[in-house]
Order: C-alpha cells, then structure tokens, then sequence
C-alpha cells in the first residue's frame, strides 16, 4: 500500500505561484508515474500533469507554460510548482503515483488532496 500526502496549498491572489509536494511512503521506482490531478466544484477530476521516472512530462493545455511538475526519486517526493496562477485554477490538487509491472498498471494510489484557491 503506497500512501500519499500533500502540502502547499493555499489561498493566493492571481498572478502569484504555490508549490505543491507530494510526499510517498514507500520509495518511488522508475516504472511509477506520478501526477498531478485537480477537481472544481462541480467538475470531474482532470488531469493536470504527469512525470513518468525517466523524466518524460505531460501537461494539460490550461497550465502549459505555467506549470512546472518535477519528481525526487532518493526522497520519494513529487512536485508542482504553479505560476501565474489563475481564479480558474481554483480547485482540490491530488496527488496520484501509478505502479507498473511490465507495462501492466497494477497500482494506483492517490493522496487526500489539498485545496488551492486562487483569488481575482
């Protein structure tokens, strides 16, 4: 059982920035992804980026440019760091680190989430 844990949300104007971090309890191996999704107030949960363990990233279009996820192997930490933050940014950050087994996904863990609250 992998668990997650989140920190560094909070409320920011717009146009400011907030680091996330993600902290595993096991330690993270090169097959594992990890990521970052958000949920809104009446959205589904979207992905927002993704790192795989060779360093390969993936993000979605509203955050391209502005977001920047990175991953510490030998610390089992994750990270988000967000820039230029928007009001459309609002939302609960969760973590997520899928386990891969011969490219089959046998795990999939998430954190608790954190909430981030961007002000107009």
């Amino acid at each position: 059982q992998v668990q997650l844990v989140e920190s560094g949300g909070g409320l920011v104007q717009a146009g400011g920035s907030l680091r996330l971090s993600c902290a595993a309890s096991v330690r993270i191996f090169s097959v594992n992804v990890m990521g970052w999704y958000r949920q809104a107030p009446g959205k589904q949960r979207e992905l927002v980026a993704v790192i795989t363990g060779g360093g390969t990233t993936n993000y979605a279009d509203s955050v391209k440019g502005r977001f920047t996820i990175s991953r510490d192997n030998a610390k089992n930490l994750v990270y988000l760091q967000m820039n230029s933050l928007k009001p459309e940014d609002t939302a609960v950050y969760y973590c997520n680190v899928k386990i891969f087994l011969s490219s089959t996904l046998v795990g999939d863990y998430w954190g608790q989430g954190t909430q981030v609250t961007v002000s107009s």
